[in-house]
């Protein structure tokens, strides 16, 4: 895939309330009677929430490996990123989009920089949305680095074009949670929460994942994504 050929274009959506009965995530608001699709979202039965881009940041790496599990067998909490691509006009699911995520590990270190320079692909990866609009990451809790909250990097490209750059964030009470565990613990004294966070502040808060925790230790991270096709 080449960075240089993309364009911009497009907007992350948040959804709430009808689809997660349908994909178990937030999604549209609909009463029973009332469809979905073009009609439901002129009459304002569908809502769809539009939520700024966020900038791609300085730590991208074009041609990222098509991979669900992207840990390398680096350490950190187990995590289970879902992200949901959907149609911003229609709310219809997107098959075949190209979701394109990269953050940095439990140390707070990006491949490619820094530390991390000596290996170009850990915690990086592409993976293609299937009939539901669903892509699935296997990864780990992403870790701090000074001046910024935790935070997950995504585009999605769709039909040769980049249409939508963002970041993903994570409801503090959990990354607490998560922090007072090792290997986490190792490095106390987070400097850059949510609320203080320069890039956060700017619509943020409607690309806060949804989270709950497995029996067995793992988060799943939920979050749907509406694009313009073009």
């Amino acid at each position: 895939m080449n960075d240089d050929r993309l364009t911009r274009r497009g907007s992350l959506l948040k959804l709430g309330g009808f689809l997660g009965a349908l994909v178990g995530v937030g999604g549209w608001r609909a009463t029973s009677s009332e469809g979905a699709g073009p009609a439901g979202v002129a009459s304002g039965a569908v809502s769809c929430v539009l939520t700024p881009e966020q900038t791609e940041g300085p730590y991208y790496i074009a041609g990222e490996q098509v991979r669900r599990n992207i840990t390398e067998g680096r350490p950190g909490t187990p995590l289970l990123l879902r992200a949901f691509v959907v149609d911003a006009s229609t709310c219809k699911a997107i098959k075949g989009a190209a979701v394109d995520i990269w953050h940095a590990d439990a140390a707070g270190v990006y491949s490619g920089f820094g530390q991390g320079a000596g290996n170009r692909t850990f915690m990086r990866g592409i993976q293609r949305t299937d009939a539901k609009g669903l892509a699935l990451f296997r990864t780990v809790y992403p870790g701090w680095y000074p001046g910024r909250t935790v935070h997950i990097h995504v585009k999605v490209h769709l039909g040769g074009n980049v249409v939508h750059t963002g970041q993903l964030y994570f409801p503090e009470t959990v990354t607490d949670a998560v922090f007072r565990k090792a290997p986490y613990s190792s490095r106390p004294g987070r400097d850059t929460r949510n609320a203080n966070d320069s890039v956060y502040r700017n619509g943020g808060s409607k690309s806060l994942v949804n989270v709950r925790k497995t029996a067995a230790g793992v988060y799943v991270a939920t979050i749907v994504m509406g694009v313009h096709r073009s």
